[in-house]
């Protein structure tokens, strides 16, 4: 009897010991994870060798460089990443989330970092698309549960547009260009890459609906509070000593990352 008491203390004091080290292990990780979709070059993708690679994935590896974090990166698609956030299996999304009054009832964002603009895209030779209006008795794909959707479901002419919601961008694309989508409404760059680099029929159809601000939105907590902090002190550097500037021009043909004008 005695025996099984002294081997039963001596189990718990070794699962204690367990925990005690798994929380501390927890408390000392200094990791985050950056949580983007893969899919929508030239932010995020992955490369001829199934590298992920794009704007996004530069910029957070700066910010890491000059915080001391260990970024990681998972991927997902768009419609799963605020679900991910939210149940605490990554840190922030790196997707060009839009700031909009909803998003920032729910979530703390850090500072912008892109600045650019809603765009139309028409298969290559369609001149009636040019701006919401023009949508009415058309199908239209956007982004599952992106700020593009919502910004046709708000929009005056609802009622009279087909959306379609797509999960991947390039598909959304391949649609509109064998004719079965009007349009796609998603962020000018990357809707400029995909004319210029895709090889699809495909163009730019009218200017920029709306200037839109993206930055990286984060649970609200004290402690994401301290993070967006020192995440916010990263960028502030990485705009002061040109990075922002020198990685937007390595994937764009303009700087996303200043108010156009400014």
């Amino acid at each position: 009897m005695k025996k099984s008491i002294i081997l039963v203390t001596i189990i718990g004091i070794l699962i204690l010991g367990v925990l005690a080290f798994s929380i501390n292990s927890r408390e000392d990780d200094n990791t985050l994870i950056v949580g983007m979709s893969g899919g929508y070059r030239p932010y995020t993708f992955l490369n001829d060798h199934a590298e992920l690679k794009g704007f996004d994935v530069d910029v957070w590896e700066e910010i890491g460089a000059r915080t001391n974090y260990r970024i990681e990166f998972e991927t997902s698609d768009f419609s799963g990443l605020f679900g991910k956030l939210e149940s605490g299996q990554i840190n922030t999304i790196a997707n060009q989330i839009t700031i909009t009054e909803e998003r920032e009832e729910k979530y703390d964002f850090s500072k912008p970092y892109v600045y650019y603009g809603a765009q139309l895209v028409s298969k290559e030779g369609n001149t009636d698309i040019k701006d919401l209006e023009s949508l009415q008795g058309k199908k239209v794909g956007v982004s599952l549960g992106s700020n593009y959707e919502k910004m046709i479901m708000d929009s005056q002419y609802a009622d009279q547009i087909d959306v379609i919601t797509y999960e991947n961008f390039q598909g959304s694309l391949q649609d509109v260009s064998n004719g079965r989508l009007d349009a796609v409404l998603n962020d000018r760059l990357a809707a400029l890459t995909a004319v210029n680099e895709s090889g699809l029929n495909l163009q730019l159809a009218g200017e920029p609906l709306e200037v839109l601000s993206n930055a990286f939105p984060f649970v609200k907590n004290d402690t994401n509070k301290e993070l967006i902090r020192t995440v916010n002190i990263a960028i502030t550097e990485m705009y002061e000593d040109g990075t922002m500037e020198k990685l937007s021009l390595k994937w764009f043909p303009v700087n996303i990352t200043e108010i156009a004008g400014e």
